[in-house]
C-alpha cells in the first residue's frame, strides 16, 4: 500500500500539478478524490489544509499543503529525475514562473474564464459573459509573458522538465479547451511548441482530467 496520499480531486488544476510531480518521480501514491463541488469540503481536508483548499499531501504522518511546497517536497524526498534546476538562476526562474501562474494567471484563466466557460454550463448554469470578457486581457498578458519566457526552448527552464512546466500544464490544458483561450494561444507560438512537446508525456496523459 502506498504511504503517499494526495488529497484532492483529479479535475483540480493544482491537484494535477502535484500529481504530475509524483508521476515524474515515479512515486507510488494514492489519490483521495475529494469532490468538494458536489459534497463540500470535508472536515478531514480542512484539518489538513486550514484554508479549506486542495490539494494536501500526506506521507508517513507528514502533512504538507500548497502545491509549490508539495512539488518541492516530492522532488527532494523521493528518488527520480530532478524537477528543480541545479543552478541558482534556474531555480529563481522556476520560482518566478510558478509565482506568475499563481498570482497573475490562475485567477483570470481558471477562476474566471475556464470555470465560467466550461464548468458553469456543465452544472446547468449560464456563463457570465461579463466576467469572461473582463478576464481576457489578463489571460492574454499572462500567456504572452510566458511565451516570452519559454522562447525557443522546449521547456520553461533549462533543458529538462521542472516544477514550472508541471505548474503550467493544467492551466494551459484547460485554457486551450475554451474558444477564447484557443484564440489567445494562436499568438503564442513558443507556448504552443512547448505544449506539443510536453502533452504526450506519460505523466500528462496519466493525469488528464475527465470533465462532464
Amino acid at each position: 500500500m502506498a504511504t503517499v496520499t494526495l488529497h484532492g480531486p483529479g479535475f483540480s488544476t493544482y491537484t494535477r500539478s502535484a500529481r504530475l510531480a509524483l508521476e515524474e518521480k515515479g512515486v507510488d501514491y494514492d489519490l483521495d478524490e475529494i469532490n468538494f463541488i458536489a459534497d463540500g469540503m470535508p472536515a478531514e481536508q480542512i484539518a489538513r489544509h486550514p484554508f479549506g483548499k486542495v490539494p494536501a499531501l500526506t506521507h508517513d504522518g507528514f502533512v504538507v499543503y500548497e502545491v509549490c511546497a508539495i512539488g518541492r517536497y516530492v522532488d527532494e524526498a523521493f528518488d527520480g529525475p530532478a524537477l528543480q534546476p541545479a543552478d541558482p538562476q534556474g531555480r529563481a526562474r522556476m520560482t518566478q514562473i510558478c509565482s506568475i501562474l499563481d498570482s497573475y494567471t490562475y485567477g483570470p484563466a481558471i477562476s474566471n474564464l475556464v470555470i465560467q466557460r466550461l464548468v458553469v454550463p456543465m452544472m446547468g448554469g449560464e456563463p457570465d459573459e461579463a466576467v469572461i470578457e473582463a478576464a481576457l486581457p489578463e489571460v492574454e498578458k499572462a500567456m504572452a509573458v510566458l511565451n516570452d519566457i519559454v522562447g525557443e526552448r522546449s521547456h520553461l527552464v533549462g533543458e529538462a522538465v521542472s516544477l514550472a512546466d508541471l505548474h503550467l500544464v493544467p492551466i494551459y490544458d484547460y485554457v486551450s479547451k475554451t474558444p477564447e483561450g484557443e484564440t489567445i494561444l494562436q499568438s503564442t507560438p513558443g507556448l504552443r511548441r512547448w505544449w506539443d512537446g510536453i502533452a504526450g508525456r506519460e505523466s500528462v496523459t496519466n493525469t488528464t482530467p475527465q470533465l462532464g
